[in-house]
């Protein structure tokens, strides 16, 4: 008889691979993997992450937020009902936890303290390690 521990918490949520990912990996553009494979939120955290470092702070903003939400799409597909791990270990979690990571950051700089706030907890709630090798 399996016995359920009723204090663990939600499981781990683990995405498939990102469709971009291979392609990425073997040195395709960013803006064209995002225009090839628009669902691809490995895509859009290198978008928002090359401008982010390039100081365009708006447009990593919208880049981000994009590969959000399409991550979001991803994870409530394959079973997150809204909370519980999100693991930096699994690779494909990668596109989401860095495009939330930039939009944290995004946030801040054009002072938007509260998503800052939101998207800073959410990523440590999501996955620790990931909050911690993002920072």
């Amino acid at each position: 008889m399996e016995l359920n521990n009723l204090l663990s918490g939600p499981p781990e949520t683990l995405l498939p691979v990102d469709p971009a990912a291979a392609e990425l990996a073997a040195g395709a553009a960013a803006v064209d993997l995002a225009a090839k494979y628009p669902t691809s939120s490995l895509a859009w955290s290198v978008l928002a992450e090359e401008a982010l470092k390039e100081g365009h702070t708006i447009e990593a903003y919208a880049y981000a937020r994009t590969g959000y939400h399409r991550g979001l799409d991803s994870l409530r597909r394959n079973g997150w009902k809204g909370h519980g791990p999100v693991p930096w270990e699994h690779e494909p979690n990668r596109g989401f936890l860095r495009c939330l990571a930039v939009l944290g950051k995004a946030a801040a700089i054009i002072d938007e303290k509260d998503e800052a706030e939101r998207c800073k907890t959410f990523l440590r709630d999501s996955s620790a390690t990931a909050a911690d090798v993002l920072a």
